[in-house]
């Protein structure tokens, strides 16, 4: 069975540039279709962090990886509202700096900090992003207290989360693009297809002409769709994908950019471990070349952390509830590929570590466990092939030692860079607002257009970019 739609403007992915890009077309009469690959989960529905909610809103289960010496396991969101529904809501302004950078070396038009960072006003606004109005959780207090006794910057990093009156880290609501800009969209008309998979994009010559679907459903067909226009916003690693078997692909795929981090575990004399929630507390004295945080401390992923030395750390699972697991993440200089493969479903992706990446990620672990040692930690599990346990500041320098970044279980949630917008040619595969190169009716509004990785979580940066991009194809439409 084949079921037919018609739209303006066809836009597939709804993350964290699909959801914004819909919502401000549809408030602005465009008649928009959203197709998503992934299923609707309503939050609650899932415990934060959970191996269901890995099953269920994560591309492959979370199990991605770039190739590479060594390799970085990577996760992508694959439900409605992308990776938004499955990261810890941490937001941070794009540093006026990097902006600065960015319109100068991309050439990146009408692209003035002023007016990306009113909107990112607007964002906070509409996703309440706030600090925690209560009491932290304990593993927030760990990197906040062993920073401090060290004379270490950090700070709390405001979240989109609504809290009730009196509430305090463990009761926040996170306010994900399911909750807030998809809402928005279907209630000025725009329509969303979950579980559909697009097949493929045709076209006629530098037109696109029309897109072919899979319904994921139990009773399957295919779905053709007819537009004006078609927005990719399928994220960093998708988007690349699609445009290239799209016959697209001028500096499409050729930059990949991410935050490589590495991670430990660390064990306290009392209970520590918050299994649905992650520190709120980075540490930034180092920034922008290493920065710390909490990770994610689900009993699984604490037994993760402890894998790479499993045969002397792996008792300590037992202990999970006084351990909290934390991450080193650094700049990288490296970049990366993603190839769409005729045959595979996904892309094959790489990534290549420079020397001065393997040397900082060793680098940022050292002064993660000494943060750790400050705080109070009985014993600190690095997460590296052979690594020593760490008990005092005696065994830091057995650990540099030991450390090689090939043997660390390296893997990022940022990514970036691959569709890079601007006005250089010889840089960017779309132009300033998004536009792919050799389409007259193919745009990019996603992850992929941030020229680099920001240095910072990156949503505040996609958001913004997105709704900026999505008001001036409002404005050309609308002439």
């Amino acid at each position: 069975m084949t079921t037919h739609h018609d739209c303006d403007v066809l836009i597939i992915g709804s993350g964290a540039g699909g959801a914004t890009t819909a919502a401000t077309l549809a408030e602005a009469g465009h008649d928009v279709l959203v197709v998503e690959e992934g299923p609707w989960v309503d939050q609650g529905e899932v415990t934060p962090f959970s191996l269901e909610q890995m099953d269920r809103q994560y591309r492959s289960g979370g199990v991605t990886v770039a190739l590479g010496l060594p390799s970085i396991a990577y996760t992508e969101g694959r439900c409605a509202g992308g990776g938004t529904e499955v990261n810890s809501g941490l937001y941070r302004r794009p540093p006026e700096e990097t902006l600065a950078r960015w319109r100068d070396r991309y050439r990146i038009a009408d692209f003035d900090s002023d007016d990306l960072l009113s909107i990112c006003e607007e964002v906070e606004a509409a996703l309440a992003v706030q600090t925690v109005p209560g009491r932290h959780t304990a593993a927030s207090d760990i990197l906040r207290r062993g920073a401090d006794r060290l004379g270490w910057q950090n700070d709390e990093i405001p979240r989109w989360m609504t809290y009730p009156e009196g509430g305090d880290a463990t009761d926040g609501q996170r306010q994900s693009m399911t909750r807030t800009y998809l809402p928005r969209a279907i209630a000025a008309g725009a329509r969303v297809l979950c579980e559909h998979r697009l097949e493929r994009i045709s076209r006629a010559g530098a037109r696109a002409t029309g897109a072919e679907l899979t319904s994921l459903a139990p009773q399957g067909g295919t779905v053709t769709v007819s537009f004006r226009d078609v927005i990719v916003c399928g994220g960093a690693i998708q988007t690349p994908a699609i445009l290239q078997r799209a016959g697209f692909r001028h500096r499409v795929g050729r930059t990949l950019a991410v935050h490589p981090t590495v991670k430990l575990a660390a064990r306290f004399d009392s209970a520590v471990n918050t299994p649905s929630d992650v520190s709120v507390i980075q540490v930034k004295e180092f920034a922008p070349n290493i920065s710390f945080g909490g990770s994610a401390s689900h009993p699984g992923l604490v037994a993760l952390a402890l894998t790479d030395n499993w045969r002397d750390f792996g008792s300590a699972v037992t202990s999970w509830p006084e351990l909290a697991v934390y991450y080193a993440a650094i700049t990288s200089e490296g970049r990366g590929w993603v190839q769409a493969v005729p045959g595979l479903r996904d892309p094959v992706v790489t990534y290549r570590l420079t020397r001065r990446d393997r040397q900082l990620l060793g680098q940022g672990l050292a002064r993660l466990a000494l943060v750790m040692l400050e705080a109070g930690a009985l014993e600190v599990y690095p997460s590296f092939k052979e690594a020593p346990l760490v008990r005092t500041r005696a065994d830091l320098a057995a650990m540099t030692e030991a450390f090689a970044a090939m043997k660390a279980s390296v893997m990022t949630v940022h990514l970036c860079s691959t569709a890079p917008m601007g006005d250089d040619e010889s840089l960017c595969a779309v132009d300033s607002f998004g536009k792919v190169r050799g389409a007259d009716n193919v745009f990019v509004n996603d992850a992929s257009l941030l020229p680099e990785a920001p240095g910072v979580n990156p949503q505040a940066s996609v958001m913004a970019v997105a709704i900026r991009n999505a008001r001036r194809y409002c404005d050309e439409r609308a002439s």
